[in-house]
């Protein structure tokens, strides 16, 4: 308790955003602008297995996060849409690339994504920002393109592939610039797909086809750092970059196919690999017997057990049954492994996990973190901009470490202080027994009665 106590002390932010202002005003000062960018699939140790000197030369001007716990499902929607709300999947709605809703058969895809219906269970910072008066823009990030609760951000783009990074870059600091007509604005985001599209197609050991796609993403921040640069933005706006999820390698060694396990009939498949998600069209005991003697690098949840770490149970749109599949194992109703390269795996494992780093006025500069949880992002944005958070499952307690003027004493030290007062702590107490006075010599001698017959104590633990 007094390591966690200490901890608190030592990691908290020394101050915390603004509270709710009414209307639409806000803070006298505006803070600087946000650009939170994404590079879909960059996997947290490619940084260490590639040369990518233009982000190293980011990070080193400002902060690094080794590893970002991100969460399940480790898939790119889910993610992207935890990033910017601060929740995890079964509270912001967001499950998985693919969904259904049996009460309005409704169904969510990637090519099938624009309904609010899925969106509107939570408020993406672009339009949080929006209630405190502050102008806001998103470049082809999931979901920014739906009217979610009847609104959007002040600037977006409809999701086109075709669009280079730099002309995306274009327009997003054409946003944060403004002219004299329209006000730049304080918040935008900027996504990319790769490396994902290369670690899908050639899987991430595949070192020559990484190290090629990783050498373009490397350009592109090089690219967003001299555009920066070019419009005077650097040093005055605070950037993040960071990704989504890592990726795993697969092979045609690694497969499982449901139906060597049951037959077809007997279910209605709602998302495939590595997790799994379906509805039982017969006996729902029957087919969760079968499917979870399926395949020995399979696990097979009914909803209500699934485990309270994946935060991946609270929601009606998760099926009855979810099969989820070991790192490197590929889900498949029958044939051939699809892809050599996947994600979407328990969000505990370090292959699932994407980076962090930041430069700008509100971060330290050569400061590094091990780990931060993603869904700290969105807290850590709202205190930029100086607004509150809405409701998140989010803290500022270890991603305030990253900002300028927190202090924030490492893990060793703060152990070092714990352990330090334990010990004062204990040779005071023994001081205090030492020169306690001794009781009277007429107090009569107790012996304590035990019972043989009561040995409970001795009965090993249950459960």
């Amino acid at each position: 308790m007094l390591l966690w106590f200490l901890l608190g002390f030592f990691c908290g932010c020394s101050s915390l955003a603004a509270e709710p202002q009414t209307g639409t005003d806000v803070n006298s000062t505006t803070p600087p602008p946000v650009l939170l960018v994404s590079f879909d699939g960059f996997r947290a140790d490619y940084l260490k297995r590639f040369s990518l000197p233009n982000l190293e030369k980011l990070y080193s001007q400002g902060v690094l996060v080794e590893q970002l716990t991100n969460v399940f499902t480790t898939k790119t929607f889910p993610n992207h849409y935890s990033l910017v709300t601060g929740l995890y999947a079964e509270s912001h709605g967001i499950l998985a690339s693919s969904m259904y809703d049996p009460a309005t058969h409704k169904k969510f895809s990637p090519s099938q994504d624009s309904d609010p219906f899925w969106w509107n269970q939570a408020e993406p910072i672009w339009l949080h920002a929006l209630d405190y008066g502050l102008s806001t823009a998103a470049m082809m990030w999931p979901g920014s393109d739906v009217y979610i609760r009847n609104r959007t951000a002040t600037h977006f783009q409809n999701y086109n592939s075709t669009m280079t990074f730099q002309q995306r870059l274009g327009l997003v600091v054409k946003w944060l610039l403004g002219d004299e007509k329209v006000k730049g604005v304080s918040f935008a985001a900027l996504y990319w797909e790769e490396p994902d599209g290369t670690g899908h197609k050639y899987g991430p050991d595949n070192t020559t086809a990484m190290a090629h796609a990783l050498k373009q993403v490397d350009e592109n921040v090089g690219l967003l750092m001299s555009e920066l640069n070019r419009t005077g933005l650097w040093g005055r706006i605070n950037l993040i970059v960071t990704s989504d999820h890592g990726m795993a390698q697969c092979s045609p060694e690694r497969i499982i196919r449901l139906n060597s396990c049951l037959h077809p009939d007997n279910y209605t498949l709602v998302d495939l690999t590595p997790v799994a998600a379906l509805i039982p069209t017969n006996d729902t005991e029957a087919v969760f017997s079968l499917l979870k003697k399926c395949h020995p690098h399979m696990t097979a949840y009914r909803k209500e057990a699934i485990p309270d770490k994946l935060h991946y149970r609270n929601n009606k749109h998760i099926q009855p049954i979810i099969l989820v599949a070991d790192e490197g194992w590929t889900i498949v109703q029958q044939g051939e492994l699809p892809r050599l390269g996947d994600h979407g795996y328990d969000n505990t494992l370090p292959s699932m996990h994407p980076f962090l780093a930041a430069v700008g006025p509100g971060f330290r500069s050569g400061y590094s973190l091990p780990v931060l949880q993603s869904v700290d992002v969105y807290p850590l944005v709202c205190h930029l901009l100086s607004i509150p958070p809405g409701p998140n499952n989010g803290s500022l307690a270890q991603a305030c470490c990253l900002l300028s003027g927190e202090s924030c004493s490492s893990l060793t030290m703060v152990i070092g202080i714990v352990v330090g007062v334990l010990l004062l702590l204990t040779t005071l107490t023994g001081l205090f027994m030492f020169i306690k006075p001794r009781p009277s010599a007429s107090r009569p001698f107790q012996r304590i009665q035990l019972d043989d017959d009561d040995d409970d104590d001795d009965d090993p633990l249950l459960g």
